[in-house]
């Protein structure tokens, strides 16, 4: 039974719907009357391409919210680091030296038997705190040698340049550059202009060094044992 109790009220009502951008099918569904009848009404009027804008208007709608999502997501995360970095405060040394125990425990040379000081990352900030660890542990400037290494499409020259100035010494510091090949079946991450290699530290003489690291590493396991239950194996 149609909505509608009269000829004209479902004429005017079809005309009503199509200039609001419905199709004829649609139309039928909400008034319960043939297709050709409607086509009878409402054959004068345009063709409907409001629901085509109404489609593009959602999708921009939908593409606003999450591109205000995104921005909100990003100011949390930035309130979110920087209230982290501000509760870690000013280290002591104490602090310093611990870290830079667990620091080189995870990313150094641990070779065997004649161990090696050798500490190797791409993260500028790994390396300074790698190197203020150095410093606490009375490591002087010529103990310190660097080997830059970096894949041949990038611009050697100025990635040179560049850890240098993290470092805070100069060339004479520095190993010859280990170039890589490109392979262009590779798909590597580390491109474009922010790729500047991977930076070794070598402490010159640091067997003795590496075995008080060894130790520290030892003490910081069995200070944990109460929570642990376990022994250093080392």
């Amino acid at each position: 039974m149609s909505k509608y109790a009269d000829f004209e009220g479902l004429r005017d009502r079809a005309r009503e719907l199509r200039l609001q951008g419905m199709t004829y099918d649609q139309i039928q569904v909400e008034l319960g009357c043939s297709k050709s009848s409607i086509s009878l009404w409402v054959r004068d009027l345009p063709k409907p391409e409001r629901h085509t804008r109404r489609v593009t208007t959602d999708m921009t709608q939908a593409q606003a919210g999450r591109r205000e999502a995104h921005e909100r997501r990003l100011v949390e995360h930035e309130a979110t680091r920087q209230a982290a970095a501000t509760e870690i405060g000013t280290l002591s040394e104490r602090e310093l030296f611990l870290l830079g125990v667990a620091l080189y425990w995870a990313e150094g040379a641990k070779a065997k038997p004649h161990p090696q000081i050798k500490f190797v990352n791409s993260d500028p900030n790994m390396i300074r705190t790698f190197l203020a660890w150095l410093r606490l542990m009375s490591v002087e400037n010529e103990r310190l040698r660097f080997t830059l290494q970096i894949h041949e499409t990038a611009d050697i020259t100025a990635a040179e340049d560049y850890w240098q100035g993290i470092v805070g010494l100069g060339a004479a510091h520095f190993y010859k550059t280990a170039v890589k090949r490109h392979n262009p079946r590779t798909n590597r991450k580390n491109t474009g202009t922010g790729y500047r290699g991977c930076l070794t530290v070598s402490v010159l003489r640091g067997a003795e060094l590496h075995r008080r690291i060894e130790g520290a590493w030892c003490g910081i396991v069995g200070g944990i044992d109460s929570i642990t239950k376990t022994q250093c194996p080392i």
